[in-house]
C-alpha cells in the first residue's frame, strides 16, 4: 500500500507538531511542500532528512501527474503546506480531489490510501482564543481581491453566525474600513488574531472603528497573517 498522507503543520510555533507528524515526515519517501524553503526549516529544527517536492498553487499539472506516477509506483507522499493543516485556503483540496479521480480503483482496492495526520490551523486556534460565539460559524478563506469583494462584506453584514476569514497585512485596514462601512454600529464584534503562536501573538477585538483605530495607532503590528472574527 502507498500513502498520500495529509499532514499539518506549525502555523508559528515549530515545536506545535504532533508525534505521528513527525513520525510520518521521517518516513515518508518524499515530502510535498507548498515552499520547499519553509519545509526544510521545520524538517531541521527537528533533525528530519528527506526528499522534498515542490507543489503549490501554481505548479503545472505534470506535477500531479509525476505525483500519481509515484503513488502507483508505491511510494509513501506526505503532503505539507507551509502552515497549518493542507487543504484549508490553500492547493492542497485540488491535488486530493485529482488523486481520488485519477487513482480511484486503487483507492477502492486498498493499493492506495490518502490518510489524515490532523494538526495546526490558524481557524481553530483564533476561535479557541476569541472568546466569541463559535457553536455556528462560517467560513470563508481569503476574501476576492476585487471581484465579488463587496457582495461578501453584505453578506457578512447580513448573517446571523459569526464568520472567520483570512486577511493580509497588506489588506487589513482596507478590510477594516469596508466592514465600518457595512455593519450596522454597535450590532457586530470584530476580532482580529494576529501571528498566532509566535512571540508577538495578539488579538485585538472591539468595534469596526476602535480595531480599525488600533492598527491606524500602532502601524508596526500591520504584518504577519490575520485571522479576521465577526460575532
Amino acid at each position: 500500500m502507498s500513502y498520500l498522507s495529509i499532514v499539518g503543520t506549525p502555523i508559528g510555533n515549530l515545536e506545535d507538531i504532533t508525534l505521528r507528524a513527525l513520525k510520518t515526515l521521517g518516513s515518508a519517501d518524499i515530502i510535498l511542500c507548498e515552499d520547499t524553503r519553509m519545509t526544510k526549516k521545520l524538517l531541521a529544527k527537528h533533525l528530519i532528512s528527506r526528499p522534498t517536492l515542490s507543489y503549490h498553487a501554481h505548479s503545472a499539472l505534470s506535477r500531479v501527474d509525476e505525483i500519481i506516477r509515484l503513488l502507483r509506483e508505491g511510494k509513501n507522499l506526505a503532503l505539507v503546506s507551509d502552515a497549518g493543516t493542507p487543504g484549508i485556503s490553500d492547493p492542497g483540496a485540488d491535488l486530493v480531489a485529482r488523486v481520488r479521480e485519477a487513482l480511484a480503483e486503487e483507492i477502492r482496492t486498498g493499493e492506495v490510501k490518502i490518510e489524515s495526520v490532523p494538526g495546526p490551523s490558524a481557524l481553530t486556534t483564533a476561535l479557541s482564543i476569541a472568546g466569541v460565539p463559535c457553536a455556528d460559524f462560517t467560513f470563508l478563506g481569503f476574501l476576492p481581491h476585487k471581484k465579488g469583494r463587496e457582495t461578501l462584506f453584505r453578506e457578512i453584514a447580513a448573517s446571523e453566525r459569526t464568520i472567520v476569514f483570512y486577511e493580509s497585512p497588506h489588506r487589513i485596514e482596507k478590510t477594516l474600513q469596508s466592514l465600518k462601512e457595512h455593519l450596522v454600529a454597535g450590532a457586530r464584534k470584530v476580532t482580529i488574531c494576529r501571528e498566532l503562536t509566535k512571540i508577538f501573538e495578539e488579538v485585538v477585538s472591539g468595534t469596526p472603528e476602535e480595531v480599525a483605530l488600533h492598527f491606524q495607532n500602532h502601524q508596526d503590528t500591520v504584518r504577519g497573517e490575520f485571522v479576521v472574527i465577526v460575532s
